[in-house]
């Protein structure tokens, strides 16, 4: 069974039920199967590329549903979702794929990247390196790594696995002792969840403070609590280079509207 650290928090339960997906995956599917796979894949897009521009970078999420907030959208439509962002000027496309507890799923990843010329990153609870190559083979150009989730070793070993198949390796922390663990691992993109994951509660004073500790090479990504333009200068001011926001766009009544909105603020 996959390993994973326990937090204390609601990762544990996502976590254990995701160590049962992997399993059964394994049976369904074995690794050399997948990996045999990976000869017809596309070569990956430059997700870290796309984020490097004169304004801050707006990666779009599509995202059906949250464990804490249930339901965003009913009549979900992946596709018809992602189209209106990347016709509206998102940077990046971000795909939630797990589906126990956010009803995604990888199919949409593989839907979005056929009709998108976006970069598109893999939302997931990765804790295991069948779900890089799987991310690979759905056509994923980057991966999610949650420091909080994993040892160094492994994530050493999966940031390595991951940038070995020409994808990014998005470097998710919380706090200053996180922070420092991705630095150790000269990761070159690195995001800041603004998200508190023992009480939800949502301080984007957190990438304000992590970003004085994150030198200027290193791609800076301000992820939750991004609503409107003035967080996002405010963002910006401190210096990161793109934001990934997810409910505002999904709920905003204009979805078109609101991507323009948020993807034009200038660095």
């Amino acid at each position: 069974m996959s390993a994973f650290t326990a937090t204390g928090t609601i990762l544990d339960k996502i976590m254990a039920h995701k160590a049962e997906e992997i399993a059964a995956a394994k049976s369904r599917r074995p690794v050399r199967e997948l990996q045999a796979q990976l000869v017809d894949v596309a070569h990956p897009r430059d997700f870290i590329g796309a984020l490097r521009r004169d304004t801050v970078a707006l990666i779009a999420e599509v995202k059906k549903a949250s464990p804490s907030k249930g339901v965003f959208v009913e009549n979900f439509d992946p596709v018809d979702i992602a189209t209106t962002y990347f016709q509206n000027g998102a940077a990046a496309i971000s795909v939630l794929t797990d589906e126990q507890f956010f009803q995604g799923h990888l199919d949409y990843l593989t839907q979005v990247k056929q009709v998108v010329g976006l970069p598109v990153l893999r939302k997931e609870f990765v804790i295991d390196a069948y779900q890089v190559t799987e991310a690979r083979v759905a056509g994923a150009d980057a991966v999610l790594l949650i420091v909080a989730c994993l040892s160094d070793a492994q994530l050493a070993d999966l940031q390595a696995q991951i940038v070995a198949l020409g994808m990014a390796a998005l470097i998710e922390v919380h706090d200053e002792a996180e922070m420092e663990r991705a630095l150790a691992l000269q990761s070159r993109l690195i995001g800041v969840n603004n998200r508190n994951l023992h009480n939800f509660h949502v301080d984007l004073q957190t990438t304000i403070r992590l970003a004085a500790l994150c030198p200027p090479e290193i791609t800076l990504v301000g992820e939750s609590g991004i609503h409107q333009i003035a967080d996002i200068e405010t963002l910006a001011h401190a210096g990161v280079h793109a934001i990934l926001v997810g409910e505002s766009l999904i709920l905003a009544d204009d979805r078109a509207a609101k991507v323009r909105e948020l993807s034009g603020v200038v660095r």
